[in-house]
């Protein structure tokens, strides 16, 4: 049985209908259409959750020779029809666009197969593990993929977003640790920006007016939302203008007739930011307030259903976690076979990085032709 289902056609998204008489809504040799979609999920994925929407799929219909696109249309998930919106003639060719969810995605195995995969291969009479429970190579098979995706698997993802006059942003819902946080500017090109060191939002403790503090009813301190040090720095003025800031001159002052050179770090206009992990929060400048930003983020691959899923170039390596993790942690298996599913769970990791590298000879031959170049001081 092959890997993929259904037609090429369907999976690019597309169904086409000839309109006739016994679809019409209306009567005459024009009217409104109801179409009916074949049960097919590799088409739609799941079709009761397909959204109504312009951007999700696009309606065009050819009459007489006439393509239009565009054509109105009011979609049912219950039951998966559509009703065109503009009366055509009998006999006119209905083509349906769909952005299909699984685009793509040929090139990845999910979770379930995966354990069922493993049950297979590694469980059973005979075989490495003689008895194990489903729910202990799910657990397993979760945990490979975190794992992996911290430094294996392309797990990085990212959110562009506005920064609103508040300055902070939410923390992405999944977010584990940042790769990259730029600036978009007006041609679209990202512009790094770097994390301040010299500022945060610390836990402020609420006082009373002789500075001791100010307990609950429950003898509990009681803390503000934001600190002092974040509002002082949320109403500072641009960090653009820095040529006669104070804090700046005064941390170069102790560096007097030491000065060779101007901070790299320091040396860009394209704004600061840091992030408060406490409180899943990302802070800004003053300067990125109304503008574009970006953030490249890991993520642990276990958010959502969806994203449990694992590259094809790194399959091996899942199963051989899943098959070293169980070893190590249940009796029935011998343990002579451990220190060997040890070295084969390194060897597979390897291999698997190898792959997901993604190095093409041409192209790291044109980069490396770059470092020829004289470098002039």
């Amino acid at each position: 049985m092959p890997l993929f289902q259904g037609t090429q056609q369907q999976y690019y998204g597309q169904e086409q209908f000839t309109t006739t008489a016994a679809q019409a809504t209306g009567g005459g040799s024009a009217g409104q259409y109801v179409l009916t979609f074949p049960d097919n999920e590799t088409l739609l994925n799941n079709l009761a959750t397909m959204p109504d929407a312009a951007g999700e799929m696009r309606v065009d219909t050819l009459v007489g020779g006439t393509t239009t696109t565009g054509v109105p249309f009011e979609f049912n998930n219950t039951t998966n029809t559509i009703t065109l919106g503009t009366p055509v003639a009998a006999g006119s060719v209905v083509t349906v666009n769909i952005i299909n969810p699984q685009l793509g995605n040929y090139q990845f195995i999910s979770l379930k197969t995966i354990i069922d995969n493993f049950i297979i291969s590694y469980v059973g009479r005979d075989k490495i593990i003689p008895k194990v429970r489903r729910a202990d190579i799910a657990f397993h098979a979760q945990r490979a993929i975190q794992e992996l995706s911290y430094d294996t698997l392309k797990s990085t993802k990212s959110q562009e977003l506005e920064v609103p006059p508040s300055l902070k942003v939410a923390l992405p819902f999944d977010y584990v640790n940042y790769v990259k946080v730029a600036h978009i500017d007006n041609d679209g090109i990202e512009r790094i920006l770097y994390p301040a060191r010299k500022t945060s939002n610390p836990t402020a403790i609420l006082q009373n007016d002789d500075s001791s503090n100010i307990y609950d009813s429950g003898g509990n301190l009681t803390y503000a939302s934001d600190s002092d040090a974040w509002t002082r720095y949320q109403g500072s003025s641009s960090t653009e203008d820095t040529s006669d800031d104070d804090n700046v001159d005064s941390d170069f002052d102790i560096l007097e007739g030491q000065r060779y050179g101007i901070s790299p770090e320091n040396a860009q206009f394209n704004g600061i930011f840091y992030i408060d992990e406490e409180k899943g929060y990302i802070h800004f400048d003053a300067s990125m307030n109304g503008n574009t930003c970006m953030i490249k983020y890991i993520s642990d691959g276990l958010a959502t259903d969806d994203e449990m899923i694992v590259h094809k170039f790194a399959e091996e390596a899942v199963y051989k976690h899943i098959a070293y993790a169980i070893a190590s942690t249940h009796t029935s298996v011998p343990p002579t076979y451990i220190p060997l599913l040890k070295r084969e769970r390194f060897a597979a990791k390897r291999q698997a990085k190898l792959r997901l590298s993604n190095l093409k000879s041409e192209e790291l031959a044109q980069i490396m032709r770059g470092k020829s170049k004289w470098i002039k001081h």
